[in-house]
C-alpha cells in the first residue's frame, strides 16, 4: 500500500479492535444473560439500578450513553418483566423516575456469578484489565460528559 494511505490500513485503526472486541464480549455474555432473560443493554441498565435503586431516565441515559429512543422500549420491557417501575415526577411531569422493584432486586442475586464467569472469557490478568478499563474511560472522557 502506498505510504500516504497507511492511515487507512485496518491494522492502524484503534477503533477496529475496540469494535470487534466489544461485539465479541457482548456475544460471550449472551448465554449467561439468556438464563436471566435479559439482553446486554437490559443487563447494564439493571446494573445501574442495582447500584442506585432510583434514577431518572435522563440520568440513566447519560450513564449508559443511550438516547431516549433506545431507553424507552428497553425500560418498558423491564417494567413488563416486573423489574422496575416508571413514574412521572410529582414536582415536574417532564421527569420520568425509574425505581427498582423487589423482583428486580432479587434478580441481582441470579446475576452475581456473571462477572466472574465472564472474566474467564477475557485473556487478561487483573492488573491488565484495570489498565484497559482506565484507558477506555480516558477515551470516553474525550467524547464529552462522563457519568
Amino acid at each position: 500500500m502506498e505510504e500516504r494511505y497507511e492511515a487507512l490500513k485496518l491494522d492502524n485503526q484503534v477503533c477496529f479492535p475496540l469494535y470487534a472486541c466489544a461485539k465479541e464480549i457482548v456475544r460471550r455474555y449472551k448465554p449467561y444473560l439468556d438464563e436471566l432473560d435479559l439482553t446486554y443493554t437490559q443487563y447494564i441498565a439493571m446494573m445501574v439500578l442495582w447500584e442506585q435503586k432510583n434514577i431518572t431516565v435522563k440520568e440513566l441515559g447519560r450513564k449508559l450513553y443511550l438516547d431516549s429512543g433506545t431507553l424507552t422500549p428497553l425500560l418498558k420491557k423491564l417494567e413488563q418483566k416486573g423489574y422496575l417501575r416508571r413514574e412521572r415526577d410529582r414536582g415536574d411531569e417532564r421527569i420520568l423516575n425509574i425505581s427498582l422493584t423487589e423482583e428486580g432486586l432479587a434478580l441481582r442475586e441470579s446475576a452475581l456469578s456473571i462477572p466472574e464467569r465472564m472474566a474467564g472469557c477475557v485473556n487478561l490478568q487483573p492488573e491488565e484489565g484495570k489498565q484497559l478499563y482506565l484507558l477506555l474511560r480516558k477515551i470516553m472522557q474525550g467524547f464529552g460528559e462522563m457519568p
